[in-house]
Parts: C-alpha cells; sequence; structure tokens
C-alpha cells in the first residue's frame, strides 16, 4: 500500500510529550510518537516536525513578564523539545536534524528552507524548533509557515482531541465535530483548533490540514496512508 502523501509538515504539541504528567518530557509517549513517524519515513515519506513547548512553558500565562520576553522563553522550550525528539528518532534508526529559527549553532543548524528541503530529499527528519523565531506568533503560525515554505502535501496537526469541534467536547455532551471544513469557517467561526494567522496562511496558499487524535500515535502514520482519521481542512 503506497503512502497518500510524498512529504508531510507534523505538528506536535508540547503537552503531548509530557503524557498524563503534564508537564516536562514522557519519554514513553515520545517514543511511541516517534515509532509512528519512523513508519512514515521507512515507506519513503519525507517528515518535517514542528514542535510547540507548552510542557515547559506557556508564554500567555506568564502573568506580568513582558510578552515579547515570555515569547522568547516559550521558544527556547520548543528548542528543548525537538532535541529530545531527535534523541528517540536517531535511538530508533532514523537520520534527523533539528533546526532553529533562533541561531544556537552549537545545538542545532539554523533554519534554511533549501536546506531543509535537501535534508527531506535524502530522507532525513527535520525538527523545525523556536517557532517563527519571532515573538507574538503561535507555533501553529510556525508550522504553517514551514508546511508551506517546505511545500508538504498536507499539514498534520497532532491534538489531544480526535478532530476539529463547534465548541470543546471535553465540556460539552452535545459538541459536534465536523468531518471537513473550510479555514475560512475557522477563522469567521472563531473555531479553536489554531490562531486566525495560522489558519489565514493555511487559506492563502492552499494548504490541507488534518486536525487528528495523538492519544493513538499510530494516528500519524494512518494519515499519511490516507486512512479517515479526524477533520480536513482545505479551502476549496
Amino acid at each position: 500500500m503506497e503512502p497518500k502523501f510524498k512529504r508531510i509538515l507534523l505538528k506536535v504539541s508540547g503537552e503531548a510529550l509530557a503524557g498524563d504528567k503534564k508537564t516536562g518530557l514522557n519519554y514513553d509517549v515520545i517514543t511511541e510518537i516517534c515509532k509512528s513517524i519512523k513508519k512514515c519515513v521507512d515507506t519513503g515519506v519525507q517528515v518535517g516536525v514542528v514542535v510547540g513547548g507548552g510542557n515547559f512553558w506557556r508564554g500567555r500565562s506568564s502573568g506580568a513578564m513582558d510578552r515579547t520576553r515570555a515569547d522568547h522563553i516559550g521558544m527556547l522550550a520548543t528548542a528543548m523539545n525537538a532535541l529530545a525528539l531527535a534523541d528517540v528518532l536517531e535511538s530508533l534508526g532514523c537520520d534527523v536534524r533539528v533546526q532553529t529559527a533562533i541561531s544556537m549553532q552549537q545545538v542545532a543548524e539554523p533554519y534554511i528552507r533549501n536546506r531543509a528541503v535537501r535534508h527531506l530529499e535524502k530522507g532525513r527528519v527535520v525538527i523545525f524548533g523556536c517557532g517563527t523565531g519571532n515573538p507574538f506568533f503561535s507555533t501553529d503560525t510556525a508550522a504553517s509557515l514551514r508546511a508551506v515554505e517546505i511545500e508538504a502535501d498536507i499539514f498534520l496537526k497532532a491534538t489531544l482531541v480526535d478532530g476539529v469541534y463547534d465548541k470543546d467536547p471535553h465540556k460539552y455532551s452535545d459538541a459536534k465535530k465536523y468531518d471537513q471544513l473550510t479555514f475560512s469557517q475557522v477563522i469567521g467561526e472563531e473555531l479553536a483548533v489554531m490562531d486566525s494567522t495560522a489558519a489565514a496562511m493555511c487559506r492563502d496558499n492552499k494548504m490541507k490540514m488534518l486536525v487528528f487524535d495523538l492519544s493513538r500515535p499510530d494516528n500519524i502514520f494512518d494519515a499519511v496512508m490516507g486512512e479517515n482519521v479526524g477533520t480536513i481542512v482545505y479551502e476549496g
């Protein structure tokens, strides 16, 4: 069976890496995620990954701290997660490169779009850390941007919910799940799946996004193989 997509951009939230601990790193959880990524690589799929930092730091809940500085701390949190993912992927036999939008040459390559694409073409997993390198932009926006830049076939947004709902399914039993919708709907209805900047980036550049549940890590591989595992978002 052939994969449906040749090149993907996978967004993994920081919270997902913490598992039940909610903070820090849960290596059992990370290993299962990385095993699914490796299955994708083994089928010939080119994989880029953007990782969040919410398991270490959430800038928007940092109280009175200057927002720019709080966001810089969050970017460093994503770099830690990127290195952790790289370590586990390498232990599983994957060739990996970490690129960061903030220069830290002792631990990672600087983000260079053409170099990232070359790594992908050589079968290496490329993990993008530090968001966009700018404050006031979420890692969802970074993932949308990297997906467009590397010309990914799809943006896979791995969350803790099995798709997009009209309201929080954890709070409302009558929440309605969408099988398919547009980014204009995401923005217009203020659906909480991603911020409006990220949604506009995808909409304006005709990027498809699949939102699915990461509590079953094999959903990453299943999504790559074209199975219906969540909500597809696309501006037709």
